[in-house]
């Protein structure tokens, strides 16, 4: 690979790469979240997910459009009270070049899936317990 892209793939192995990778990650990241909470002001669709807006039972992933919507109104504690999993998940993304990124290819599949599966757990289960449907 030459040129701009050779440049870039070759520095993914340094620090200052990684560090690069992060803050263009994070810039992205801020965009989309002002963009998606100016987008919310402007116009409130409701509630996003099917399975919400039909049976009133919230998904997993319920709150994600949340996190972003607060994180762009700089409100941190409601994104996370949205659903912390995601936020989680997002951190864990951005920061993904600097090393867990590569923790997280060199597990086991099974034990990919398995974390997988009990984030998606938790992230019900919160889900169910904010939106009133079980009690803890």
């Amino acid at each position: 690979m030459n040129g701009l892209t050779g440049r870039w793939h070759q520095s993914a192995d340094r620090l200052s790469g990684a560090v690069l990778r992060v803050v263009l990650r994070v810039g992205g990241v801020a965009a989309a979240a002002l963009a998606v909470a100016g987008l919310h002001d402007a116009h409130d669709p409701g509630a996003l997910c099917l399975l919400r807006r039909f049976t009133g039972i919230p998904c997993p992933a319920c709150g994600s459009t949340t996190v972003f919507i607060e994180a762009g109104h700089g409100h941190w504690s409601a994104a996370l009270a949205a659903n912390p999993v995601t936020v989680v998940a997002a951190v864990g993304l951005l920061a993904a070049p600097l090393g867990p990124g590569r923790w997280w290819w060199q597990l086991p599949d099974r034990r990919r899936n398995l974390l997988l599966g009990a984030a998606l757990t938790v992230a019900w289960a919160w889900q169910l317990c904010r939106f009133g449907i079980i009690r803890p």
